[in-house]
């Protein structure tokens, strides 16, 4: 037989891509994507993708389904209170005129609207809900999602473990681009100006010029996610559901010519032709340059090189001054219409060009005046007639719909907050070295790893707060359930999530009380009352939430609650050690704010130098019922001095 001829003996996952537009939809389908995942204009962490209204969701997924193909909505942002009614006013639209097949989402309270409004698809847990390990896959599964989306971070080993003991399926991205944090623990954009990453907000700092010992470079700022010929060693893993390409943000060019190369793969993986027609159709994508990353265990790849350009798009040449014009030499052909853009994202100058005439390769281009000499220029779409034609005879297919005028008036289940009794207290978390634990055991600490954790958990008393790291990796968790399983003789211990995930690495005992961490991101009653569910009595609320929010959750909240009141919170928690950076050494922002990256057990904490400080606060917030005011103990290293700033955040002005 024909290799092109083999019959595949296992279910081929889903081929699922990105849309950000009608016309990126289209393309999707046309290059034979299995699914199509999108936003709308509310509750989408990719606010700055055009995203789709309501009919014009409709009328494209009909046309999904009429082809055979799922259409998936992707609402993965943080609900703050009063957001519910909206958000299952949303749903219930949803199921009346989209129908789609499924929903993203990483907010907790989405499976429990979803359900008191009879929403019939799929929910599925977002990378930015941070599910890590194993464990926490029938956590997530008893929380009403169907699928979890795998973070990025897994290699191929961790991915196939993952899945051999998942009670649901999964889903892994095979391309587009990084994050420099892990997905559901960056604030660094929040931080800086209170545009939120997990609200679909970020300005992406990462992406940025800093400066290191008077070196400038990109020190956080990531190649793409590029799999290709690698994608086949995930195609006979039971439970993998879906393979994912990133890029909501992206024109149909990049959706048509990624999708058409994922899709030869799968269908012909053991072609010899395929590899050769992969690679073109991905270099044909105008996508930035792409890694394995940690794919490969034992060739694992650190993304961040700071010298390269991180723009999105293909770099096309730099610009040259010839007395007072300005113009370039691209390094491949350009055609009539293809968009440029002229100097790197975070330049305040960039702008975008349409090209007005076709240009050979090594011709002659002019450019703006304005334009500075030596400016990169990037080719980041291109509208070639053919692609254009396909996509308007999909469009003669599209049965255009109208805006319901009748919005649904969902009924939501009530919450019942809790009685108002104890008084709240100061809680002051240390941070612990490695080695010879001291005699006397800490109150709090934090647990970065499970050694750490043995050597300094309080066997007599345990009358302790054990905080959990923000992510516990595949390769670890087994060493974490041995550890943990220590606090079976300890009831009086109080364990802090670093993911409501982690609920399942604890011991099966009912006396012991668990706390949402701050890093669970809860930003609403219905993510309290979820939490609840799973066996927290208490949780502490997300550091982003301003005044008012803070305000209403406590005084609605169904348990206890706490806040970090004062201390360094991290601007990003990764598993990517920032190349060419030492630990505890300052780099600075062009508006000279200072960061530094520390090394707690796997992961990477990006801290900035001023502090989150709500203590003038904390009498207005005791009188709304919070529990717990936490104090950090991580302090700056070495000569970084704090800057003084007022360090409320986003109190005042709230999260957007």
């Amino acid at each position: 037989m024909h290799n092109s001829e083999i019959i595949h003996t296992y279910e081929l996952p889903e081929l699922l891509a990105p849309a950000g537009d009608a016309d990126s939809f289209l393309a999707a389908i046309a290059a034979g994507a299995d699914a199509v995942y999108c936003g709308l204009k509310h509750f989408s962490a990719r606010m700055e993708a055009r995203n789709f209204s309501i009919a014009e969701l409709g009328s494209l997924a009909d046309l999904a389904r009429e082809k055979g193909k799922k259409t998936y909505i992707a609402l993965n942002t943080l609900i703050k209170p009063g957001e519910d009614i909206k958000a299952a006013s949303l749903l219930a639209r949803l199921e009346k005129e989209v129908r789609p097949e499924g929903i993203i989402a990483s907010d907790l309270s989405l499976p429990g609207i979803a359900r008191d409004v009879g929403f019939s698809g799929e929910i599925h847990l977002s990378t930015l809900g941070a599910l890590t390990n194993a464990s926490g896959l029938l956590a997530a599964q008893r929380s009403g999602f169907h699928r979890a989306v795998l973070p990025r971070e897994m290699n191929v080993d961790e991915i196939k473990d993952t899945a051999a003991n998942s009670p649901i399926d999964l889903e892994v991205f095979i391309h587009g681009a990084l994050c420099y944090a892990i997905s559901g623990r960056c604030y660094w954009s929040s931080l800086l100006g209170g545009k939120s990453g997990l609200r679909g907000r970020c300005v992406q700092p990462c992406r940025r010029m800093y400066e290191y010992k008077r070196q400038k470079g990109r020190f956080f700022s990531c190649l793409d996610l590029g799999l290709d010929l690698l994608a086949k060693a995930l195609l006979n893993t039971p439970k993998i559901r879906a393979l994912k390409i990133e890029g909501r943000k992206k024109g149909a060019h990049y959706v048509y010519y990624t999708t058409s190369a994922y899709r030869l793969l799968l269908d012909k993986p053991e072609d010899p032709a395929t590899k050769k027609d992969v690679w073109s159709l991905l270099k044909m994508a105008l996508g930035r340059p792409a890694t394995h990353f940690f794919f490969l265990p034992q060739r694992p790849f650190n993304p961040t090189e700071p010298g390269e350009e991180r723009t999105s798009g293909m770099f096309a040449g730099i610009s040259r001054k010839k007395g007072k014009s300005t113009f370039f030499s691209p390094r491949m052909a350009l055609m009539k219409n293809d968009l440029l853009r002229i100097g790197s994202e975070e330049d305040k100058s960039h702008k975008t060009l349409g090209m007005k005439k076709a240009v050979p390769a090594k011709g002659h281009y002019n450019l703006p005046p304005s334009v500075p000499g030596g400016t990169p220029v990037f080719l980041i779409d291109r509208k070639e007639p053919e692609l254009l034609k396909l996509l308007n005879e999909m469009k003669q297919g599209l049965k255009h719909r109208k805006e319901a005028h009748e919005r649904p008036s969902p009924q939501l289940a009530p919450i019942t907050p809790r009685k108002k009794t104890e008084k709240g207290f100061d809680l002051h978390i240390q941070r612990l070295k490695p080695g010879k634990p001291s005699g006397r055991k800490p109150t709090a600490f934090w647990a970065d790893t499970p050694r750490l954790f043995l050597d300094n958990l309080d066997r007599k008393s345990g009358k302790q707060w054990i905080w959990m790291p923000p992510a516990v990796w595949p390769d670890e968790e087994r060493e974490w359930i041995k550890a943990l399983s220590h606090l079976e003789t300890q009831p009086r211990a109080k364990i802090v999530l670093g993911s409501p995930w982690q609920i399942k690495l604890l011991p099966q005992n009912r006396k012991l009380r668990v706390w949402a961490g701050p890093f669970c991101n809860i930003s609403n009653e219905r993510a309290l009352k979820a939490v609840q569910d799973m066996g927290c009595c208490g949780a502490f609320l997300s550091p982003e939430l301003g005044h008012t929010d803070l305000i209403a959750l406590g005084q609605n909240s169904p348990i206890q609650l706490g806040l970090i009141l004062k201390g360094l919170w991290p601007a990003c928690v990764s598993r990517i050690p920032a190349s060419g950076i030492k630990p505890a050494s300052a780099v600075k922002s062009p508006k000279n704010e200072t960061f530094w990256a520390m090394r707690y057990g796997q992961n990477f904490w990006i801290f900035p130098n001023w502090e989150l400080d709500l203590t003038e606060k904390k009498e207005e917030l005791a009188r709304a019922d919070f529990f717990v005011f936490a104090h950090l103990s991580d302090r700056p290293p070495g000569k970084i001095e704090l800057k003084k700033r007022p360090g409320l955040w986003n109190y005042e002005h709230g999260l957007l």
